[in-house]
């Protein structure tokens, strides 16, 4: 599988930020991922390289939280022409984090990184019954959260 480093660089730095809520700690993650990627040269030509990419940049943000590095959390910023989107977007955002994490990081995988089901099982370890599953049922319990909402 050929993958375009590029695109996965962009996507690995989004999962890194939903992971770590921090633009500076995702990009240094996402540098030290493709850094440890590129170290380990035997496994980018064998077995499932996206996997491994992500399973890099899921250790290395789990590696900051237990070791306590933190910074404060930054505030995006807001856009003054799209009140209507802005609102969308926080309601959005809290319903999403009222989900579990895991499910939260599976919509994420499949509807913002947009990657395959079987891309996921390979990253997140799960069969893909497991994997429709979960997402199904995270995006049913975030139907009903936003109707709690009135959207």
């Amino acid at each position: 599988m050929s993958m375009d480093l590029e695109e996965q660089y962009d996507k690995i730095y989004r999962y890194c930020y939903f992971k770590t809520h921090s633009q500076y700690i995702a990009e240094d993650v996402t540098q030290e991922t493709f850094l440890r990627y590129f170290r380990q040269t035997t496994y980018i030509n064998r077995g499932k390289p996206l996997a491994y990419l992500y399973t890099i940049a899921k250790n290395i943000c789990n590696d900051y939280f237990t070791k306590r590095v933190t910074e404060p959390l930054e505030e995006d910023t807001l856009m003054e022409d799209k009140e209507d989107d802005l609102i969308t977007s926080i309601v959005l955002k809290q319903s999403l984090k009222a989900l579990p994490e895991d499910m939260q990081e599976l919509i994420l995988l499949r509807y913002v990184n947009e990657l395959s089901v079987g891309e996921i099982c390979n990253i997140v370890g799960l069969s893909r019954f497991a994997v429709y599953r979960k997402i199904n049922s995270g995006l049913k319990e975030l139907k009903t959260l936003l109707r709690e909402e009135d959207f």
